[in-house]
C-alpha cells in the first residue's frame, strides 16, 4: 500500500511539472560584425496573464527595435532588433518573464561582435589637409561692440555738452517778458472759460484752476504766497493789508475772495456740487475781485495817469 500511495505522489508531481509553462530565449546568430543587427527572441509557452518586461542590462548591445508580440501555437512570441558598435563577447542576460504572477528566467546568451577588417592597399590616400578655420560668430565681435558703444556714448556726451547745452543757455538767455500780473490773470480766465469745464461736469476741475488763477494773481500782484497758504491765513493777510492801506480794495472784495475760496474748498474736499448759476456768479466774482484787488502804489500810478 506504501509503494502504491509512492507512485501516485511521484505520477501527480511529475504531471505538475509538465504542465509548468516553458520559457525560452535564442538568437538568429551568435556572430556578427559591427553595425549589423540581429534578432533575439524571448518564447513563452502561454498566452494568458503573461508580461514580458522591457529589455534591459544588456552591455556592449544595444536594442534597435521592439517588435509587436505575436502569438503563434499557443506561444507568446516577442522579437527585438539588436546590434553592437564595440568588438568583442557580450552576454544578453537572462530575463524575468512573468507568467500568473510567478517569475521565470530566460537564459543567457552569448554574442560575439567582430570588427571589419580593411584593405590598406585598396584605400585611396589623399594628402593631410590643413588647419581650416571657424566662421565668425558673435562673440568674436563683442569686445568690439563694447569699444564702439563706449566710444559712441563719449561722442554723444561731448556734443551734449559742447554743443546742445551751449545752444540751450543761450536760447535761455533770450527770455520772453512775461505779461503784467493783470493782463496774465484775465487771459487765464479766458482760457479757462473755453475749456467748458464744468458744463462736463468737471467741476472739481474748474473751481481748482479757477482759484489758482486769483491765487495766481495775488501772489504775483501783492507778493504774498497765496498758493501755500490756506484760506483763512490768506484772508487775515489781506484784511491787514487793508487796515494799513497797503493795498486798495474794499471789504466786498475780500468777503467775495473768502466765499469764493471756501465754494472751492467745498467742491474740491466735500464733493458740493453748485448749481450753474452759482457757478456763473463765482466766474463773475472772480474777475471782480481781480479789478479790484490791487497794491495801493499801482492805484495812486493810476491815478496820476
Amino acid at each position: 500500500m506504501k509503494y502504491k500511495l509512492l507512485y501516485i505522489c511521484l505520477f501527480l508531481a511529475s504531471f505538475s511539472f509538465a504542465q509548468q509553462p516553458q520559457v525560452k530565449a535564442e538568437v538568429d546568430t551568435t556572430n556578427i560584425r559591427i553595425g549589423e543587427q540581429f534578432q533575439y527572441k524571448i518564447s513563452v509557452d502561454a498566452t494568458e496573464n503573461v508580461i514580458i518586461p522591457k529589455l534591459d542590462n544588456l552591455k556592449g548591445l544595444e536594442v534597435i527595435d521592439s517588435l509587436k508580440a505575436d502569438t503563434i501555437k499557443n506561444k507568446l512570441v516577442q522579437k527585438y532588433i539588436l546590434t553592437g558598435f564595440d568588438s568583442g563577447a557580450f552576454y544578453i542576460p537572462q530575463q524575468q518573464i512573468f507568467i500568473r504572477n510567478q517569475v521565470y528566467l530566460t537564459d543567457s546568451l552569448l554574442v560575439n561582435v567582430a570588427t571589419v577588417p580593411i584593405d590598406t592597399t585598396k584605400v585611396k590616400k589623399f594628402p593631410i589637409k590643413g588647419i581650416k578655420g571657424e566662421p565668425y560668430q558673435f562673440d568674436d565681435f563683442k569686445q568690439y561692440i563694447w569699444w564702439a558703444v563706449i566710444a559712441l556714448a563719449i561722442i554723444a556726451l561731448l556734443l551734449y555738452f559742447f554743443v546742445f547745452k551751449k545752444k540751450k543757455e543761450r536760447q535761455e538767455i533770450i527770455t520772453v517778458p512775461l505779461l503784467a500780473p493783470y493782463e496774465e490773470a484775465i487771459q487765464k480766465l479766458e482760457v479757462l472759460d473755453k475749456k467748458l469745464l464744468w458744463q462736463n461736469n468737471q467741476i472739481k476741475k474748474y473751481y481748482s484752476e479757477l482759484t489758482d488763477i486769483i491765487r495766481g494773481y495775488i501772489e504775483r500782484e501783492l507778493h504774498i504766497p497765496a498758493l501755500e497758504i490756506t484760506t483763512d491765513e490768506l484772508v487775515d493777510v489781506l484784511k491787514d493789508f487793508n487796515n494799513i492801506k497797503s493795498i486798495d480794495t474794499t471789504k466786498e472784495t475780500i468777503e467775495k475772495l473768502k466765499a469764493l475760496l471756501q465754494e472751492s474748498d467745498l467742491v474740491k474736499f466735500a464733493k458740493s456740487k453748485p448749481l450753474s448759476y452759482e457757478i456763473e456768479e463765482d466766474r463773475k466774482d472772480a474777475k471782480f475781485i481781480i479789478d479790484n484787488l490791487k497794491p495801493k502804489k499801482q492805484v495812486e500810478e493810476d491815478n496820476v495817469e
